[in-house]
């Protein structure tokens, strides 16, 4: 997104670093991602805006879709990708082909509306898998679950109005995208926090909240919008979550998997810009994940 911007291509690269050094990464199914395809995109974004961001998209230089959002010749391609990761994660599930899966890509999503690109977003591709779930396999209960410091707010537009979909989140309060406090619909569980908050209050959040809401919900497929700059050492926020955070509130996902969605959870990265600590959280979520 151009020079010293925090959504960098070095995000990716630390990750794999680090899933590397921590002895994990030839014990994992690397799969290379595919495209979305314009019919699954369309799922979640309308024509007008697909169309649109193919004619925004320059040929070279950068252009900005919001003041924080540029885009290169190659980044929607990038987005397309990133989204088609998260369809290709379902067919694997459903597929019986893994029994779950963690989408490394970038640009993130959970901020992309239906008809509007914001927040380092462009396609919501947590929104499109979920889409996938839904009218492909025919599924009529799944869970979002959304830890990153900032509201998905483009999550909540895909589905605040859909009763198949039970989404579940905790975000920095006030902070941008400054919204999630007034749920758009009931089956949003919103949880707002304030700065500075820290393992405890986010354990009791799940404890008390999410995990009463989703084992109600009884999901048969579990989304994580795994956004990891809630983290003590990322000045994108202020709150002050740490990896056996990550690796925890795992856990606990993986049970309410094991008990209603036969352990099927698709994991997408969101946000993480701190870039050590990015990828120590990854990597400790993927352990879990992996029950490695």
């Amino acid at each position: 997104m151009g020079k010293g911007h925090p959504e960098c291509p070095e995000r990716i690269a630390a990750i794999q670093d680090r899933l590397m050094a921590s002895g994990i990464w030839d014990y994992l199914l690397h799969v290379q991602a595919q495209p979305a395809e314009r019919e699954q995109l369309l799922r979640v974004h309308p024509a007008e805006y697909l169309d649109k961001l193919a004619l925004m998209s320059p040929a070279q230089g950068h252009v900005h879709l919001e003041p924080d959002t540029a885009m290169n010749p190659y980044s929607l391609n990038a987005a397309y990708y990133a989204a088609g990761a998260g369809v290709q994660a379902v067919d694997m599930l459903m597929q019986g082909r893994a029994g779950n899966v963690f989408c490394l890509v970038r640009p993130p999503g959970h901020h992309a509306e239906r008809c509007r690109g914001m927040g380092f977003c462009f396609l919501n591709n947590i929104a499109v898998a979920a889409r996938h779930a839904l009218e492909h396999y025919g599924l009529s209960r799944v869970a979002i679950v959304d830890f990153d410091v900032h509201h998905g707010n483009g999550t909540e537009d895909a589905f605040f109005d859909e009763p198949r979909v039970q989404m579940v989140s905790i975000f920095q309060h006030p902070f941008f995208p400054y919204s999630g406090d007034v749920p758009k619909g009931s089956n949003m569980l919103n949880v707002p926090m304030p700065r500075a908050s820290r393992g405890a209050e986010f354990r009791e959040v799940v404890t008390e909240q999410w995990l009463p809401a989703l084992n109600a919900f009884a999901p048969e497929l579990i989304f994580i919008s795994a956004g990891f700059d809630a983290h003590l050492e990322d000045d994108m926020g202020s709150m002050g979550l740490v990896e056996a955070d990550y690796a925890w509130v795992t856990r606990q996902l993986m049970k309410v998997a094991a008990t209603h969605a036969q352990g099927r959870i698709v994991s997408m990265l969101e946000g993480g810009y701190e870039l050590s600590a990015l990828a120590r959280s990854v990597t400790e979520h993927i352990k879990v994940l992996a029950d490695a």
